[in-house]
C-alpha cells in the first residue's frame, strides 16, 4: 500500500499540472491586498514629497523617491509575481537581480542625463527668449 501512494501522488500532480518543487506558488487574497497596500502607500508617499515640498533639497526628494521606486518594483516582483528563491529552481532570483542591475543602470543613466540636461542646451539671449512660440 506504501508503494502505491507515490504513485498516486505523481498522477494526481501529473493531472493538475503542479509540481511544487518547481514552480511558483499562487497567490492569496491576502498576499495580493498587501501587495496593492504596499504599492499604493509607495505611490503616495512620494508623490506627498513632491506635492509638499516636504525636503528643502531636490536631490533629497529625488533620492528618497528613486529608493521608493526601487522598493515598489520589489514589491510587485514578490506580491505580484510571485518570485522567491524556491520557484523555477532559482531562476527567478536570478531574473531579480538581473532586473536590479537593469534598474539601476537606468536610474542612474536617467539621473546623469538630467543632471547635465542644463549644460549641454543650447544657450538662448533674453530676446530668442521673448521671439519663442
Amino acid at each position: 500500500m506504501t508503494s502505491q501512494a507515490p504513485a498516486h501522488e505523481d498522477a494526481h500532480e501529473a493531472h493538475h499540472g503542479h509540481s511544487h518543487g518547481h514552480q511558483a506558488g499562487h497567490g492569496t487574497f491576502k498576499s495580493y491586498m498587501t501587495g496593492f497596500v504596499l504599492s499604493v502607500i509607495l505611490t503616495a508617499i512620494p508623490f506627498w514629497l513632491v506635492m509638499a515640498g516636504v525636503f528643502e533639497s531636490r536631490v533629497v526628494t529625488a533620492i528618497i523617491v528613486m529608493a521608493l521606486a526601487a522598493v515598489q518594483i520589489v514589491v510587485h516582483m514578490i506580491f505580484f509575481l510571485h518570485m522567491n528563491t524556491k520557484s523555477e529552481g532559482g531562476w527567478t532570483i536570478m531574473a531579480l537581480i538581473f532586473t536590479i542591475v537593469i534598474v539601476a543602470i537606468a536610474l542612474s543613466g536617467s539621473l546623469w542625463v538630467m543632471y547635465h540636461l542644463n549644460t549641454n542646451m543650447m544657450p538662448m539671449s533674453p530676446e530668442m527668449m521673448k521671439n519663442m512660440p
